[in-house]
């Protein structure tokens, strides 16, 4: 998941030292580790022992970039197939270990839902590879013209918390198809996540091809590493799936940088279709790993004639209603807020309240909802915070509109500009294209839920990195690649 939002480094730099502050403190993420991950941590590969194998995991982010670019020379000897085999290997420990790995880093970040980190994992193999890499090639009265898509060399890459694992193994197939070599720099939350999967990538990569340290990630990311990693000889590009900070800061590290920034997908349903279906589409998308994805259904604009249907149909699914009282004392624990020097209000999300339960959301509303309350919702008004900040929290805010414009006016509004997603419900094409106009996504969904427009339940393609900010899209083997044209100049033909 725009154009980048400006910050210092300074002001990244107090970003990242107040993260850090709270990985220390919060329950939410960097806990001590359970049983289950120490134990998987104490199976795996050393991360460095000096003079022994490192598979991947570095202390210094300079060791990692030097030893990837060693191992992007050794890639170029095994051609195509030795890509395939990487990809063959991502995607089969993917599906192997998604329980294991699912659990792990649930434990570790402690957002989001176990069942869809597993899934997340399991649909891993939907991500396209080598297949995707094809010359493209014409000839005419003058002659034989071939265009491929070649490496780049070495991909300095950031990770979310909120996908951790999924986003590296997406990020590692498109890559490595591509014929590059990269180095992660994760977030701290999910750094251990991150690292369980490099190690066993690179023992597998090794033991197949000889390769060690195809795949490399930071043992303990940090401003600096990330500061390194941008300013490394070896790195030749840098793919960036975050937040506004991160993206500005990669964007101005005056590399090429290919970066899926934030989104705050709104939905219209505007009553023509199938009001249950709609709602039940909503809740599907929006209510998946707690609303983490940044496709996912963030706020709802509905014709005001059909507004009670559809807040009944949510109600069908599972959903649970709150009232104003609720959803007032909600936002309070939900959102900080102050004011600039201009007197403008602004709203920050309380980050332990991202990705957590539903029933963990009601409890701060004053009430509550069973464990298996797949999202709660409520009536607001289009300026509510839940509406205009990526939140990131099962918590569904519904706004009553009273015409398609309108609908489209708020639902732009909404959005930020970051050309990220939107979803539309209706049967109207008229009100289909006006807007898809307006908003100009990346992905617009029409009639179905958000993941739809990741190849789940629709038709396509998977990836983690969606690169709204720097124009690139879904990204694919290809969005990492550079083209080389070669020209034989003659009359070659024989007709």
């Amino acid at each position: 998941m725009s154009s980048a939002l400006p910050i210092d480094e300074q002001a990244l730099r107090t970003i990242v030292e107040d993260v850090m502050r709270a990985l220390g403190r919060s329950p939410i993420v960097s806990p001590a580790p359970s049983a289950s991950m120490a134990a998987a941590v104490a199976s795996a590969p050393p991360a460095i022992r000096r003079g022994g194998p490192r598979f991947g995991v570095f202390e210094d982010v300079n060791d990692a970039c030097a030893a990837a670019q060693d191992a992007f020379e050794q890639l170029k000897t095994k051609g195509i197939a030795g890509r395939a085999k990487v990809i063959e290997i991502v995607k089969g420990l993917c599906t192997e270990k998604s329980a294991e790995w699912g659990k792990f880093e649930f434990e570790e970040t402690k957002i989001g839902r176990l069942e869809h980190k597993i899934e997340k994992l399991q649909i891993v193999k939907l991500v396209p590879g080598v297949e995707w890499i094809k010359p493209y090639s014409f000839s005419g009265d003058h002659g034989i013209t071939m265009e491929e898509h070649t490496p780049f060399g070495v991909v300095g890459a950031i990770l979310p918390v909120t996908h951790s694992i999924p986003t590296l193994s997406g990020n590692v197939i498109n890559i490595v198809a591509a014929g590059n070599a990269v180095v992660f720099n994760p977030h701290p939350g999910g750094a251990r996540s991150a690292a369980l999967a490099v190690r066993a990538y690179n023992v597998a990569i090794h033991a197949a091809l000889g390769i060690e340290n195809l795949v490399c990630t930071v043992e303990k990311p940090t401003l600096e590493s990330f500061d390194a990693l941008t300013k490394n000889e070896f790195i030749r590009l840098l793919c960036v799936t975050g937040g506004p900070a991160v993206v500005g800061a990669a964007m101005k590290s005056g590399k090429r940088a290919i970066c899926a920034g934030p989104g705050n997908p709104p939905v219209l349903v505007d009553g023509t279709g199938c009001l249950k279906k709609a709602a039940r589409d909503v809740l599907q998308g929006g209510a998946f790993d707690n609303n983490l994805l940044c496709i996912g259904e963030k706020q709802v604009f509905v014709l005001e004639t059909y507004f009670d249907k559809f807040m009944d149909g949510l109600k069908v699914g599972g959903a649970v209603q709150l009232n104003g009282p609720q959803l007032a004392k909600l936002t309070t624990a939900a959102f900080a807020f102050s004011k600039d020097a201009g007197g403008c209000s602004h709203a920050a999300v309380n980050r332990k309240l991202v990705g957590a339960d539903a029933a963990v959301l009601a409890q701060h509303a004053g009430t509550s909802a069973p464990a298996s309350t797949p999202m709660l919702f409520a009536e607001t008004d289009v300026d509510h915070a839940f509406v205009m900040e990526e939140q990131m929290m099962p918590m569904l805010p519904v706004v009553r509109v009273k015409s398609i414009e309108q609908g489209i006016e708020f639902a732009k509004k909404s959005e930020h500009g970051y050309k990220h997603s939107a979803i539309i419900h209706s049967l109207n094409v008229d009100h289909m294209t006006l807007m898809a106009r307006a908003l100009d996504t990346t992905l617009f969904v029409k009639n179905g839920p958000s993941v739809a427009g990741l190849g789940l339940g629709g038709e396509g393609y998977l990836s983690y990195s969606i690169a709204t900010t720097t124009g690139e899209g879904i990204t694919t083997p290809t969005t990492f690649t550079r083209t080389r044209r070669c020209v034989m100049v003659d009359n070659l033909r024989i007709y």
